[in-house]
């Protein structure tokens, strides 16, 4: 790691390092608009902190969702409910009765009684009504939703149609190609090898690495020129959760040609996923298989604690989210100038209300203190927003020079868990793309705001972009 360090910064050069000062003349006098049309138009590294079932738009689940027909998947969707005896929900787990828009397969909905079967309809049947109230039921995009809505409805909703792998490449595809419209080079994303056929059995993790593996290299997919590298996502409160952690280093270990990593996923305030209760496991683990890559999730969470100590101690290279890391000062210096790199997920955190508005935010501290930071999109799909949404919020909450915006997009490829090789490829081809990207808007800023980007429901309704002229 320290040798490709020292690579990457004689590919940078001085040039990081130099203050734009064109940039600070056109951040006076553009609008807000301006500023996002050059944000979009902007060369993006990588995008490491990404949760594939969470990256599906509504729109597409749906199109997706019917689209499966012709292979035999019909889905059913919740649309009443009526009380019916002996339903068997768990409204605290992972099969809520008192659900609207619970999303299953049509051998699971015929299994149900005749009084449960009434509260469904398919997704074909669904009216113009039920259809809105679908969609919007997959988006957190109201004043009274939050984490609870997004942990415990969210995916409890999309359920079986998360299980479909056909559904799920076809997600991965479409946002290769939107992040490869928005200039991004790398997408190290979670997708976990898991898959359901129309009878409800489970497909065998091997049938579908072959699948996803089929598909990137299809020729809508290569054009995106995003390229992709897959993390195994693992539940960290499961009550299996060391068994199957067990099963994924196996499974990583003998695909490393498309699983760079590991990551533990889940909500942290759930303490039955505490980190050190890992640490017993990984170290068993990490006598056996060489070289995997952790990704942990820790810091996300309210109160002060010492999860993203903890979770540096299990042998994390790289922290999702990091928020409380200001309460820990311990690990805060030892994060400072340091290999370990905290994942920001601007967007993810206030919406999760893990931050009330963005001055409470720590990334500009981490950011302007040497802690290596990068920005992420998380679960862009329910927060319906993309990256150049991140940047916005950085660059209009935090007045990021240009300087600061090379490095964050560098640290999201120099900390990425692809080999060395193709590491040092996308970081020379990106300070190529970023330098011909200022040269040509220095020469004719309206050449690179002549485009018009497509916004999305975060970006219309907390800043209001769609409404200016």
């Amino acid at each position: 790691m320290y040798k490709f360090f020292i690579i990457a910064l004689l590919l940078v050069g001085s040039s990081v390092r130099a203050e734009g000062d064109w940039f600070e003349s056109f951040k006076k006098t553009a609008t807000d608009k301006d500023l996002y049309h050059f944000l979009y138009a902007m060369p993006k590294g990588g995008d490491l902190h990404n949760h594939l079932s969470g990256a599906g738009f509504p729109e597409w689940w749906l199109e997706l969702a019917l689209a499966q027909e012709k292979r035999g998947y019909i889905y059913y969707t919740k649309i009443k409910i009526n009380n019916c005896a002996g339903y068997g929900g768990n409204e605290f787990g992972g099969n809520p009765y008192l659900l609207y828009f619970k999303n299953i397969q049509e051998s699971t909905y015929k299994k149900l009684s005749a009084c449960e079967q009434s509260e469904y309809v398919r997704l074909q049947d669904m009216s113009a009504e039920q259809k809105a109230g679908w969609l919007n039921s997959l988006k957190l995009d109201s004043a009274h939703e939050g984490r609870d809505e997004f942990f415990q409805t969210h995916w409890q909703r999309l359920n079986e149609l998360y299980m479909n792998h056909y559904v799920l490449a076809e997600i991965l595809v479409r946002n290769m190609q939107a992040f490869g419209r928005e200039g991004l080079m790398y997408l190290e994303i979670d997708c976990s090898p898991v898959g359901m056929r129309p009878d409800g059995s489970l497909i065998d993790a091997e049938e579908v690495y072959r699948y996803y593996k089929e598909r990137l290299q299809q020729k809508d997919a290569v054009e995106s020129g995003v390229t992709v590298k897959f993390q195994y996502a693992l539940l960290r409160f499961a009550p299996n959760a060391e068994e199957r952690l067990a099963q994924m280093y196996a499974f990583v270990d003998a695909h490393r040609d498309m699983y760079v990593a590991i990551d533990m996923v889940g909500r942290e305030d759930n303490d039955k996923g505490h980190p050190l209760r890992f640490l017993p496991t990984l170290r068993k683990l990490r006598a056996q298989y060489p070289g995997i890559d952790l990704s942990i999730h820790a810091g996300e969470v309210d109160e002060p604690n010492k999860h993203i100590r903890n979770t540096l101690l299990l042998g994390a290279n790289r922290i999702g989210h990091g928020v409380n890391l200001l309460t820990d000062p311990d690990t805060y210096l030892l994060m400072r100038h340091s290999n370990y790199m905290v994942e920001v997920n601007l967007i993810s955190n206030l919406l999760l209300e893990y931050v009330d508005d963005y001055s409470k935010h720590p990334f500009p501290e981490l950011l302007r203190t040497d802690v290596p930071v990068a920005l992420s999109t998380d679960d862009r799909g329910m927060w319906d927003s993309n990256l150049t949404d991140e940047f916005f919020v950085a660059v209009k909450e935090f007045n990021l020079s240009w300087s600061e915006l090379q490095t964050l997009g560098l640290n999201s490829l120099k900390y990425g868990f692809m080999n060395d090789e193709l590491k040092t490829k996308l970081v020379h081809d990106y300070q190529k793309k970023m330098d011909k990207f200022a040269q040509q808007f220095q020469k004719g800023s309206q050449r690179v705001l002549s485009s018009k980007p497509p916004m999305r429901g975060f970006i219309c309704n907390h800043y209001e972009l769609c409404s200016t002229p």
